[in-house]
């Protein structure tokens, strides 16, 4: 034999005669690689070690374990079940076939042989574990893909959306990190939603996850604010504050016109338009685009308005300093049945520390005093 690697099947001939060992090894020699064994211990070795056979021939009658044994304890071991075994016996009785079979031996050949018999029997089970062997490695593959493609695809909307709202973010560049301290403010607080009577059915881990995803895009709107409006360096007056509030519908209609021209139904879309629309409604139907109250305001709009407030009241705004978290979290409790749902703005109070902390970790590139003051307080 040359030096190329022998492609050729390997079977496994399992019997305690010498003489059937040699009689089939000399039959089977010139087309497929032989194995012996003389015993069912062995047979089991050679068939868990890293080198398996592609099937094998099996005596039933054999002393310690006979081979309705040895394939009992092939068949329940994930790495040898799939081996083709093919009964070679002198056991001729109709029981004794029905029994190998039962047990899920491939093929039962009784003795004396017909060698021409065994070379096509061995043929065509190797052919057909070849074929199972192809579609299983071909269904891991197409498995293994669809996952990297699905994390390829994750990948790509994380980005889009982060590169969506930092579109935004960079219009208003007060905000710095803004968009991130708010995506993880609304997961901690929905989180902590999540076992409340009023809220357990909407907010599952799934949909906590594209509440997640969707928080950036709450200001997407602004890039369709007019910059003498959105960078002024002062309050508004009551027609420019008309003007910025429209910033929600712009969003909203961003948004659907992305699902549009989809053609089909995206969760995280929708939830992202929901917060982009209705983010600064209020509890007590005070707020904007459209002035609607309670519960009519989307679970996912309410959380992010506790979130977005939090981080405004806490943050630098040319129209004001920041505020401690102590006078911010004061502020927001006088909002309560007011400008936010008073269950929720509840759970808030017991994460502020957590969300706190969220501000600190994504501080903006100029610090503000009470965050620095924040983080070093933390260190000791």
């Amino acid at each position: 034999m040359d030096m190329q690697t022998d492609l050729r099947s390997t079977v496994l001939v399992v019997d305690d005669t010498p003489d059937n060992l040699v009689l089939i090894s000399v039959l089977l020699k010139k087309k497929y690689i032989t194995k012996i064994a003389t015993s069912g211990a062995k047979a089991l070795e050679i068939a868990n070690s890293d080198h398996p056979p592609d099937l094998i021939l099996l005596d039933v009658m054999m002393p310690e374990m006979d081979g309705y044994e040895v394939l009992r304890r092939l068949k329940a071991e994930p790495a040898t079940r799939d081996i083709p075994v093919i009964f070679l016996t002198a056991k001729a009785d109709e029981d004794d076939e029905e029994c190998g079979l039962e047990l899920g031996a491939a093929d039962y050949i009784t003795k004396p042989i017909n060698p021409s018999i065994v070379l096509l029997r061995v043929k065509n089970h190797i052919l057909l574990k070849n074929s199972r062997d192809f579609l299983r490695d071909k269904n891991a593959y197409l498995e293994q893909e669809v996952v990297r493609r699905t994390h390829e695809v994750n990948i790509i909307k994380d980005v889009t959306i982060m590169a969506m709202a930092s579109l935004a973010e960079t219009r208003d560049n007060e905000t710095g990190n803004h968009i991130r301290r708010t995506q993880f403010y609304v997961r901690e607080l929905a989180v902590k939603l999540k076992t409340h009577p009023r809220f357990s059915e909407y907010l599952t881990d799934e949909t906590i996850e594209l509440l997640f995803k969707s928080a950036p895009l709450h200001d997407i709107g602004k890039v369709g604010i007019p910059d003498h409006i959105l960078l002024k360096p002062g309050k508004f007056t009551p027609e420019e504050f008309e003007i910025m509030k429209r910033h929600t519908i712009i969003g909203r209609d961003a948004i659907l016109a992305a699902e549009k021209r989809l053609s089909v139904s995206v969760s995280f879309l929708q939830v992202a338009r929901e917060i982009s629309c209705y983010h600064q409604e209020k509890w007590d139907g005070s707020g904007y685009p459209e002035g609607i109250s309670g519960d009519a305001i989307p679970i996912s709009a309410r959380l992010m308005a506790v979130a977005d407030v939090f981080d405004a009241l806490i943050s630098r705004r040319v129209y004001k300093p920041p505020f401690s978290k102590e006078k911010a979290l004061q502020i927001m409790f006088e909002g309560r049945g007011k400008h936010f749902d008073p269950d929720i703005l509840d759970a808030f109070m017991q994460i502020a520390d957590s969300c706190w902390e969220i501000a600190c970790r994504f501080v903006d590139s100029e610090l503000d005093i009470n965050v620095k003051a924040g983080l070093e307080s933390m260190k000791y």
